[in-house]
C-alpha cells in the first residue's frame, strides 16, 4: 500500500498522508497539533483491512513516521542553552526529512527501472515456479517418509561413534639426543678453552638449540664449565671450569696518570 492511499481523519487535518507530510514540511500545518499515535493506528488498521504486506511501503512509512517523532520532541521538548551545538532544530530537522524524502524518491524511482529491466528480461533466464497450492500443505496421512530410518539410525550411530587414533608413524619426528650434545660441547671445551653459545649451534635447528642447551646445563652440573651473559638476551660465553679470562685492561691508571701530570703542571 502507497502511503498516498492511507487517508486521515485527524482533529487538526483530514485528508490523504502524503498532502498531511507536505503540509507539515511548508509549515501550513503545526505537527504540535497532529496526533502521531493516530496517524499509526489508522495505517495499522489498514494494514488489516488489506490482509498484506508490503514490505517497501512499510518501510517508507516507519521512516517517515520516524523522522515526524524527531521533529516533534524537539518542539515539544524546551530548548536547552546548554546542549551541544551539533543539535539540530525544528527548521533543520525538516530540512533533513524533505531531503531524505528525495533521496528516497530517486532510489525508488532506480528500483521501479530495475523491475523493469527484470521483467523485460524474464523470458531469457530460469524461473522458478512456486509449488502447487495442493503441494503446500500435505496431511500427516499421505505423507510418504523420503529416508531409510535403519540408515538415519546408522548415521547417527557413527556420529556418536569415538574415531580411531591418527596414526602418524609415517611422520619423521627429528630426535636430537641429549649424549651426543654432551659430547659436542666437551669436543668444544677441549678444543679451546672459551667459546660462545652460538658457535655451538651454528647451523642447526630449533630442536637441537634446545637439547644443547640442556646439555650445557648438565655439564655446569658436573662442574666440567662455566658461562656468563652481560645482558638478557645478549651472547652467552661458555669457558672451561677453572679457566678465568684474563681481565681487560682498565681505563683508571691512565686517567690518574693524566691528573697528576696536570697536577705537576
Amino acid at each position: 500500500m502507497r502511503l498516498a492511499a492511507l487517508d486521515l481523519e485527524l482533529d487538526a487535518f483530514e485528508g490523504p498522508f502524503d498532502l498531511l507530510l507536505a503540509l507539515v514540511l511548508s509549515e501550513e500545518v503545526d505537527l504540535r497539533d497532529v496526533e502521531l499515535a493516530a496517524v499509526v493506528v489508522a495505517y495499522v488498521d489498514h494494514l488489516e483491512r488489506q490482509r498484506r504486506l508490503d514490505l517497501e511501503a512499510i518501510t517508507e512509512f516507519l521512516v517517515l513516521i520516524a523522522a515526524l517523532l524527531e521533529i516533534k520532541s524537539r518542539l515539544l521538548l524546551p530548548q536547552d542553552e546548554s546542549d551541544d551545538a551539533d543539535e539540530l532544530g525544528p527548521q533543520e530537522a525538516a530540512e533533513e526529512l524533505l531531503a531524505r524524502m528525495v533521496e528516497y524518491a530517486r532510489f525508488r524511482k532506480a528500483g521501479a527501472w530495475l523491475r523493469e529491466r527484470l521483467a523485460a528480461e524474464s523470458a531469457y533466464r530460469f524461473r522458478q515456479v512456486p509449488l502447487p497450492a495442493s503441494l503446500r500443505q500435505v496431511a500427516l496421512e499421505t505423507a510418504r517418509p523420503v529416508y531409510d530410518p535403519e540408515r538415519l539410525a546408522r548415521a547417527i550411530g557413527d556420529l556418536l561413534r569415538t574415531p580411531p587414533p591418527i596414526d602418524t608413524s609415517h611422520v619423521r619426528r627429528p630426535v636430537v639426543p641429549l649424549s651426543d650434545r654432551v659430547r659436542h660441547l666437551r669436543a668444544l671445551l677441549s678444543a679451546r678453552a672459551t667459546f660462545s653459545f652460538d658457535d655451538a649451534v651454528r647451523g642447526a635447528d630449533r630442536l637441537t638449540e634446545a637439547v644443547t642447551l640442556l646439555a650445557l646445563l648438565e655439564l655446569y652440573k658436573a662442574g666440567e664449565l662455566n658461562w656468563e651473559q652481560s645482558e638478557p638476551f645478549g651472547p652467552i660465553t661458555v669457558r672451561r671450569a677453572g679457566h678465568r679470562q684474563p681481565p681487560a685492561p682498565s681505563a683508571v691508571a691512565p686517567l690518574a696518570t693524566s691528573a697528576v701530570g696536570e697536577a705537576k703542571a
